[in-house]
């Protein structure tokens, strides 16, 4: 019997469905996140980038996180894991977010 599986995160996720724009290697590609935390993302898309990969990505915090204007923030980091789905539909993909800069609109 295998032993469970600990949850290892150390940092707050926040469950925020944004869209996402992701640059790889083959182009650029549209996403919408699942949660969001200071150190990765998690999201979906059509296409799966190999894991250990780099990822650059940006994405626009809303007001209700910023308690401001809406931010935009470009992301670098790498492909943690990919979850391929059971039933087809969209790649589920774990990106740590190595550097990341605010964007002036």
């Amino acid at each position: 019997m295998a032993a469970p599986q600990t949850d290892q995160r150390t940092t707050r996720r926040f469950t925020l469905q944004l869209p996402l724009s992701v640059k790889l290697d083959d182009g650029g590609h549209d996403a919408k996140t699942k949660d969001v935390s200071a150190r990765g993302v998690f999201f979906y898309m059509d296409s799966a980038p190999a894991q250990g990969s780099s990822i650059e990505f940006t994405l626009t915090l809303p007001p209700e996180i910023t308690l401001t204007d809406s931010i935009r923030v470009k992301c670098n980091g790498k492909v943690v894991r990919v979850d391929h789905p059971q039933n087809g539909g969209k790649i589920g993909i774990a990106a740590a977010i190595d550097q990341y800069d605010f964007l002036s609109e």
